[in-house]
């Protein structure tokens, strides 16, 4: 199995960035979790919603190609970039990746 590294910084002030490791065919959203990351997901990690929406910074191209139904979503998230893409759909394939989570505290309450 082959393992990379997946950078996260935050949005969200006084947080460090944080480096772990995913293995191919992990998802950001399911690394995050794993690790104590809060990264919210009203859906359950289906491409139901948007509130699991990141920003890849660098690597793209190491992860999955978007599917239609996460970009319908992507469109419903708040502030979203043409780097934005879902933790849940965000699936590693060949190599590291880097993200930032937006700022969690605006979706408290939804």
């Amino acid at each position: 199995m082959n393992i990379y590294q997946l950078k996260v910084n935050f949005e969200e002030q006084g947080k460090q960035q944080v480096i772990l490791p995913i293995a191919a065919g992990e998802s950001v959203l399911d690394v995050c979790l794993d690790n104590g990351i809060e990264l919210q997901h009203n859906c359950g990690a289906v491409c139901g919603c948007s509130t699991c929406h990141v920003y890849v910074n660098k690597g793209m191209d190491n992860v999955q190609d978007i599917s239609d139904k996460e970009e319908d979503f992507i469109d419903r998230a708040v502030r979203p970039r043409i780097t934005s893409r879902l933790g849940c759909q965000c699936v590693v394939i060949n190599g590291d990746i880097e993200v930032t989570i937006p700022d969690q505290s605006e979706f408290l309450g939804h």
